[in-house]
């Protein structure tokens, strides 16, 4: 019979309620009355805080209570008998209310028979279908608090005040602990179920504190410093204070001490008790560790980001995981990982032991820790674990049984999971298959990082080593980077080209480049590409050559067609899209790209219509394959014809920066108009605004046109032979604005959209004019990166980047917060296999998920024909 399971429960309810203290001297194992703990040998003092009936934390002593060693004892409470009674400071409120709602004479509550039955019935009847009667409650107290003399004895009621952190004054008397408690021990059962307490879990008078129950030493370990001292615990000090005062007031009660005296040692025992349960109760100072450190008694233990429930339950640290530093690996697939050598040896996945795997499981164990793959520990079938070492691993791989587990080290093609916080969406975690490398940092394909929303300056990643067949099968059908390379944020791929990808490809493909067939076979050498078409033609010394365009359509899938204008040209819908002069509207037929540019709109992260194209036609493999082939091919196309930016690349041409002088100038003299007809009562208010309003808004226009103007002079001056033109007309890096400012003008500098006006009285620095609404001296900047910024600009410039700082953090924090207020609200909504969406208790809310059951990767992605359909099935359902 020994070994009959147990037969399982379901648990029928969960009542909650307050210890009495006979149930606290009941499951004590001993009272504490010496605030001493160890004797001078090291070992726990009897009936003292370490007393070995409490439990055990030193290896070979065992429990005087259970008789179980170190790491068997759960640990067993204790109890301090108090002298005198105090408040728990957690039931401050109750407390107070209770106070209010009850006789003082009597201990009646201050209702008539017939509304207590009312309010019972109306209670039981809430509780019957499972809702919280708080309201109720709080409906029983305001009534009961309004009547002013007791209706079963006549007595008048007096003012009840609270006083932070636990004093309650009656008519402007304090009432002691002691008086609170007769009161509250006279209140009758049938009262007590009508504030939603039950009598036999929970009686008021067991708010105020007579016995102290003291926490098991298992939960308040000492630790033994360098120096051989022992440190205790928080709690423990604080324990160590509630008895010296307990055994202080107690002496001076029995030596008849004055009443004054006697009062401050039961405030000073109140102060105690309070700090031990919360060190955070405001009007009173926290108890603190000679170091000055604020003590961690139970509720900070409980309490906040470090506490016990999100710090050690929703989320914790783990086994099986590394953390290190990343940087880029352009050569590895976007579903891999490179994982260092030390890493690879330290992490483990246990594989136990069958017919088919056993004689790899034993090269694994003779390999030992030294050699890779290895082993590091084996399990045996009675679960026993052994270190595997240089002297016993021959020995452990002849003795390997079937049934046992053997640990092997991390190897090219496990499934780990991979994540970079802060996790803010479902990407931000995936599924990566290890590539064992050397050196010391996780090796990340540079077109993964936008999920992640990593970069290599420093950036630190973690790794999960999966321990079960069936974490690894989940994560490499549902979290593989090519099941994510669609966003169900917005339907399109958040996977693909960055900067050099995009660069490098714009480059190729842009009209006809001609490349030999050992420069063609060099660029496509890493990818998985077809074999190289017929030539494009053959220059004047016969050699044939191919172009850019051919060379991009080897990895292109066979089925491919798709039509598109690239960003690169602003002029698509207007002129004939075969005549292209930028040669910016993409045509792919059967694979082949025959017109058209590869740039962002085409290949990038966030925008690649290829890579959507070929996911939701092909698959998610053949998308992957493309990313991976697509970034490959463009690194080597750069590297072909060579992509430097540099301080040159901003110089503008003599006429240009004329032109641009001019066009300032221009802008300042009609700022300057502007003011003299505000100044002269000519200024014609625009709708809805005042004079003063129309005055700045006016400026900031005709500031703000001349900054654009001066952009486009540079722009016409710096071709698409210009590197920051390339990357910024392609979409790899930058923009237009980014090269304006850097060659023309930088422009006007704002504060929460406004000109810069706050500073000294009626002028922004004290070497303008007093009034002067220029636009030099609202912050104006004239200047390009280029030339220099006068100092008067760099001040205005410096203004107006802290505001970005500031709006970061702030937002950063706010969002965090915000996420963690919808995660807690959501986390236990479930979508059910028919699609409802519900919560833990069956009950429905969402008929269909997302209330039109489409899952946005599916969708064809920001094209206005879907979002018309979405919108009509939506009007269709809700006219039905």
């Amino acid at each position: 019979m020994a070994n009959v399971p147990p037969i399982p429960k379901r648990i029928a309810s969960i009542k909650f309620g307050l210890m009495s203290p006979k149930e606290i001297r009941k499951m004590s194992a001993t009272p504490i009355i010496t605030a001493d703990t160890y004797d001078d040998d090291g070992f726990p003092i009897d009936m003292g805080l370490m007393d070995t009936k409490l439990g055990v934390i030193d290896p070979g002593l065992r429990c005087k209570t259970c008789s179980g060693r170190a790491g068997e004892c759960p640990g067993h409470f204790g109890h301090i008998e108090l002298v005198a009674p105090v408040v728990h400071v957690g039931f401050n409120k109750v407390i107070r209310k209770l106070l209010r709602a009850t006789c003082r004479k009597c201990s009646r509550l201050l209702l008539e028979p017939a509304q207590k039955q009312q309010f019972l019935d109306q209670l039981l009847a809430v509780e019957e279908i499972g809702h919280m009667p708080d309201d109720l409650i709080n409906e029983v107290y305001k009534e009961a608090s309004k009547v002013k003399t007791c209706p079963y004895c006549n007595e008048e009621q007096l003012e009840i005040k609270f006083e932070k952190p636990s004093e309650y004054l009656e008519n402007g008397e304090k009432l002691t602990p002691t008086e609170i408690r007769d009161r509250f021990e006279n209140v009758p059962d049938e009262d007590i179920r009508v504030i939603g307490m039950d009598p036999k879990n929970a009686r008021p008078e067991w708010m105020i504190l007579t016995v102290l129950p003291v926490p098991p030493v298992t939960v308040r370990p000492s630790i033994t410093l360098e120096s051989g001292q022992r440190s205790e615990d928080d709690l423990t000090h604080k324990l160590v204070d509630i008895i010296r005062i307990n055994q202080r007031f107690q002496e001076n009660r029995e030596a008849g001490a004055p009443q004054l005296i006697i009062e401050d040692l039961w405030e000073l025992l109140q102060y105690h008790v309070t700090t031990f349960f919360d060190n955070s109760v405001s009007g009173i100072p926290p108890a603190r560790h000679r170091s000055g450190r604020p003590l961690k008694t139970l509720s900070q233990r409980l309490k906040g980001k470090e506490g016990r429930f999100r710090g050690s339950l929703s989320g914790k640290r783990v086994n099986f995981s590394a953390r290190t530093v990343i940087s880029p690996d352009p050569n590895l697939s976007i579903n891999e990982v490179g994982v260092p050598m030390p890493i690879a040896r330290t992490l483990t996945i246990p594989a136990v032991v069958t017919p088919r795997n056993i004689e790899q499981l034993k090269v694994y164990v003779r390999n030992g820790e030294d050699i890779h793959p290895g082993a590091n520990y084996v399990f045996r079938s009675d679960g026993r674990r052994i270190k595997v070492t240089n002297m016993n691993k021959d020995d452990l791989a002849e003795k390997l049984e079937f049934g046992w587990t053997v640990e092997r080290q991390l190897k090219d093609g496990d499934t780990v999971l991979f994540n970079r916080q802060p996790s803010l969406h479902k990407m931000s975690i995936m599924a990566h298959s290890v590539k064992v490398l050397p050196n010391k940092t996780f090796r990340l394909n540079p077109a993964v990082c936008p999920p992640y929303n990593a970069d290599f300056d420093g950036d630190e990643m973690n790794m999960h080593a999966l321990q079960t067949e069936e974490s690894r099968a989940e994560a490499k059908i549902l979290m593989q980077v090519q099941e994510n390379i669609l966003s169900p944020r917005f339907g399109g791929p958040i996977i693909g080209g960055i900067h050099d990808h995009i660069s490098g490809l714009f480059l190729l493909t842009r009209f006809e480049n001609h490349i030999s067939s050992h420069e063609a076979y060099d660029i496509l050498r890493k990818s998985r590409a077809r074999n190289l078409p017929e030539p494009a033609g053959h220059d004047e010394d016969g050699k044939p050559f191919w172009t850019g365009k051919q060379i991009f359509s080897q990895i292109l899938p066979e089925t491919l067609n798709m039509e598109f204008a690239a960003q690169v040209c602003s002029h698509c819908d207007t002129c004939k899209k075969e005549e292209c002069p930028n040669d910016a509207y993409v045509v792919i037929r059967n694979g082949e790209l025959i017109l058209g540019t590869i740039d962002e709109a085409a290949i990038g992260a966030f925008k690649g219509k290829i890579q959507d194209r070929i996911i939701k036609e092909v698959g998610p493999e053949a998308g992957a394959r493309f990313v991976d082939d697509m970034t490959k091919l463009a690194i080597r196309s750069i590297m072909r014809t060579g992509l430097s930016f540099g301080i040159a690349d901003e110089d503008i041409p003599k006429e240009a920066r004329i032109q641009i002088n001019e066009v300032l100038g221009k802008a300042e003299d009609a700022v300057q108009n502007l003011i003299k007809s505000y100044q002269n009562k000519e200024l014609e208010p625009l709708p809805g605004r005042t004079l003063d309003e129309t005055i700045e808004m006016s400026i900031m226009q005709k500031l703000g046109k001349a900054r654009d103007e001066t952009g486009g002079i540079a722009d016409s001056h710096m071709g698409l032979e210009n590197s920051a033109v390339i990357m910024a007309r392609s979409g790899a890096r930058g923009s237009i604005l980014n090269l304006t400012q850097m060659a023309a003008c930088v422009g006007q500098q704002a504060v929460r959209g406004e000109r810069i006006r706050r500073g000294y009285a009626g002028r922004t620095l004290p070497h303008f004019q007093e009034g002067d609404l220029g636009s030099d001296a609202h912050g104006f900047v004239k200047a390009s990166y280029k030339s220099g910024l006068n100092p008067t600009e760099y001040f205005f410039h410096a203004i107006g980047g802290r505001e970005g700082l500031v709006d970061t953090a702030v937002r950063t924090s706010q969002s965090g917060y915000l996420q963690r207020r919808l995660v807690n609200a959501l986390q236990d909504l479930e979508v059910q296999y028919d699609l409802t969406v519900r919560d833990t208790r069956g009950v429905l809310v969402q008929f269909k998920y997302g209330e039109d059951g489409i899952n946005p990767t599916k969708s064809d992605f920001s094209k206005p024909e879907t979002i018309h359909r979405i919108v009509r099935s939506v009007v269709n359902r809700e006219v039905a």
